[in-house]
């Protein structure tokens, strides 16, 4: 293909990708009432919690159209029209590789998507919510009335949710560099001290609360993830070299961290008991 053509794929891959995110927009819409009471739940049982009347006010008689009707749709169709904007970012750059890479589409946006997904729902149900608990569980000890305004909310909501759903994607960055030959999985062992530093500080800024608590409770999913990614990396460079992967010995490592884990929750769950 010349220049030319390459830049008429690209605006087709581009005008596909937005007619879907419109689609799903579109559908956003049918649901909105019930989709701004689930993003509104977290408030009102932090705000419980804390002693707080459980409702969100309003500054600006526009905040709450703007929120819930524009807004809050589009974050949804980005959720929704994912794997969709993925299928058409492939479809541009599949034809630039070999046949063997190709076969890696599939496994490529099934985990790409699934990880997007996986990170918001992660940061609904555990990071937002612990953060936000832990955020008014100050303004009570001060003796300080906590009066969320909706923009502040859902401003705060987005940022932790996509943020996550966006560092999620971890593995497949990781995957990606190694297929490049950017990195190989000896050399991300071998930093992954490095790695971890930076999967805290990142988790710090992501993080809406400053506790240590929220901070772990982010950052081991996350090294989890980065280990995830140098093994997907390290299985993809013995295929590349027609080596088989050493099932046996991982095998065993995992099952004696496994039996060593268990035994040590079975002495604490029965030392606590006593």
């Amino acid at each position: 293909m010349s220049f030319v053509e390459h830049l008429t794929e690209l605006r087709a891959r581009l005008v596909r990708a937005l007619l879907g995110l419109a689609a799903a927009f579109a559908v956003s819409l049918t649901f909105t009432d019930a989709l701004w009471r689930f993003i509104q739940k977290p408030a009102a049982q932090a705000l419980q919690a804390a002693g707080f009347p459980d409702k969100l006010y309003v500054f600006d008689p526009m905040d709450a159209f703007q929120i819930i009707w524009v807004k809050l749709p589009i974050v949804c169709a980005v959720f929704l029209g994912a794997p969709w904007v993925l299928y058409q970012l492939w479809g541009f750059i599949a034809p630039g590789l070999y046949r063997r890479e190709r076969r890696w589409a599939g496994p490529l946006l099934v985990g790409s998507s699934g990880l997007f997904i996986m990170g918001g729902v992660f940061a609904y149900f555990v990071v937002f919510r612990y953060g936000l608990t832990f955020l008014l569980s100050i303004a009570k000890a001060q003796g300080l009335i906590s009066q969320v305004p909706i923009d502040v909310y859902f401003n705060l909501f987005v940022d932790v949710v996509l943020g996550v759903g966006i560092v999620f994607e971890l593995p497949v960055i990781i995957f990606l560099l190694t297929a490049l030959g950017v990195v190989t999985p000896r050399f991300l062992f071998r930093q992954s001290r490095y790695a971890i530093l930076a999967i805290f500080i990142m988790a710090a800024v992501v993080t809406p609360s400053t506790d240590v608590f929220n901070l772990v409770l982010f950052a081991t999913p996350m090294c989890s993830l980065f280990y995830l990614g140098v093994l997907v990396s390290y299985v993809f460079t013995l295929r590349r070299d027609g080596r088989t992967f050493p099932w046996r010995p991982v095998l065993i490592a995992v099952g004696g961290a496994a039996a060593i884990s268990g035994a040590v929750w079975t002495v604490d769950h029965y030392r606590q008991r006593r």
